[in-house]
């Protein structure tokens, strides 16, 4: 009954829209609860593990890394369909947008359980290949096989989080989310302490977690889907669609998580010390990150709505208030983070070495975060319009960009915490920046605003 009558609801949208800063924060505050599962999973991982001991939190950082890169690089089962769903929505054709989520549902099932049997086979490969010494590596590998059966059902909570989203209602994940983060950290501590696993238990416990949460959106999908009429068993043709539309949003992803990998690979060149103390900013900033993101997707389903239903001047009117939103958000996120850093920073190792370095590089990313802010709101809108190609094309050039910076940290940077804030002054600074200048400059044309479903 309740999905039947938020479905009701959906259905009315557009017709007599409420302001626009009330649509954003309808759908971004939800949303902030969905998107900062993944990152609040590492951080609770993070701070278990960290308890362990400086390799074990070491391992973890290269265990993490490549998971978030994996989930990361499949982000277009959530951020296409949005768009998609959006789209037709948009355009009066409820049950079409019901059934664009349900083949890409069928997508993510059938990409999970291939991606997890490679990752748990690749495991020592992956591990080995970013360089680690023996010991961070055998705890990397541990984590990284424990952890690799929740893949589908992160990836099913991609999709299913998407076409929730397109349908504009961020509320079901965010019930979700919550939920899937206490049991999440309820698990860990049980399984890594109580059970005595280590940092196989903190692996476990998030698995376990991932696929109660993939169980959850995908009854709620189900239920919406059998209402509108949409046909539940996987249409190839629907399935080819989905997997076409997200090609350039896996190239754009694909980029951005290059990027990431090359910054955990100066980490790791670094030292072990940095390389812990890179873990927990990069906990941090993912965190804070996602949060930002959230103002993204009320821009990805909003922007797409408004193009569903021709509205050009509301999509600018979206464009507009969107970015002010983010620079403000960055802008108090980073006062955050950088301001509170010797106070949270504890909480994940005992060691004062990584706490200096990870205090030094906090307070280097969260001067950039307004910037942050700008650019992870104008992806928001790129997608929503359905310009992945234009932002495919835009992330490698970037990635080009930060590459000589990233290397010239590692071969000169000095040891310690001013080596791991020239590695963050290179990756939140030129990185972001050159992602601001080629999104900024897309945005203030109008071949991305194509209308119609």
């Amino acid at each position: 009954m309740w999905i039947r009558e938020r479905l009701a609801a959906i259905s009315s949208v557009g017709h007599r829209p409420p302001g626009i800063d009330r649509q954003i924060l309808a759908l971004a505050v939800p949303a902030l609860g969905a998107l900062v599962a993944e990152p609040l999973f590492v951080l609770v991982d993070s701070a278990v593990v960290g308890h362990l001991g400086t390799a074990p939190l070491a391992g973890l950082a290269l265990a993490s890394t490549i998971l978030m890169t994996v989930i990361g690089l499949c982000v277009f089962l959530a951020y296409a369909t949005t768009a998609a769903v959006a789209r037709r929505l948009g355009a009066g054709d409820r049950t079409g947008a019901l059934q664009v989520g349900v083949d890409g549902m069928w997508l993510a099932l059938g990409l999970g359980l291939v991606l997890a049997a490679a990752t748990w086979l690749s495991a020592p490969w992956l591990i080995g290949a970013l360089g680690a010494s023996d010991e961070v590596a055998q705890q990397a590998v541990t984590y990284l096989r424990w952890s690799a059966p929740g893949l589908p059902g992160m990836l099913l909570v991609l999709a299913s989080t998407g076409a929730l989203r397109g349908l504009l209602d961020t509320r079901t994940p965010l019930v979700v989310a919550a939920t899937g983060a206490v049991v999440n950290a309820v698990l860990n501590v049980v399984l890594v302490y109580g059970a005595g696993m280590g940092i196989a238990g903190s692996g476990l416990g998030t698995a376990l977690t991932q696929l109660g949460m993939a169980v959850a959106l995908t009854v709620v999908v189900v239920h919406g889907a059998r209402g509108s009429g949409a046909q539940l068993r996987p249409a190839a043709g629907g399935i080819w669609a989905n997997a076409r539309a997200g090609t350039p949003l896996f190239v754009r992803t694909l980029s951005l998580r290059l990027a990431i990998l090359l910054t955990v690979w100066v980490a790791t060149g670094l030292g072990a010390v940095e390389l812990a103390g890179h873990q927990v900013v990069a906990a941090v900033w993912g965190l804070a990150a996602f949060a930002l993101d959230a103002l993204a997707i009320a821009a990805q389903a909003l922007v797409g709505h408004a193009l569903g239903a021709a509205d050009v001047p509301r999509v600018r009117a979206l464009l507009r208030r969107t970015l002010q939103w983010g620079v403000g958000a960055g802008a108090a996120l980073g006062l955050l983070v950088g301001g509170l850093s010797w106070v949270y920073v504890p909480l994940f190792t005992t060691a004062d070495d990584v706490r200096a370095a990870a205090v030094a590089a906090l307070v280097v990313a969260a001067v950039t975060m307004p910037m942050a802010g700008w650019v992870f709101v104008l992806d928001g809108v790129l997608i929503g319009a359905g310009d992945g190609r234009f932002l495919a094309w835009a992330g490698m050039a970037t990635l080009v960009v930060y590459v000589p910076f990233a290397l010239a940290v590692r071969e000169a940077a000095p040891p310690g915490a001013a080596g791991l804030a020239w590695l963050w002054a290179a990756f939140a600074g030129v990185f972001m920046l050159a992602r601001a200048v080629t999104t900024g400059w897309r945005a203030r044309g109008t071949a991305w605003m194509v209308t119609g479903a």
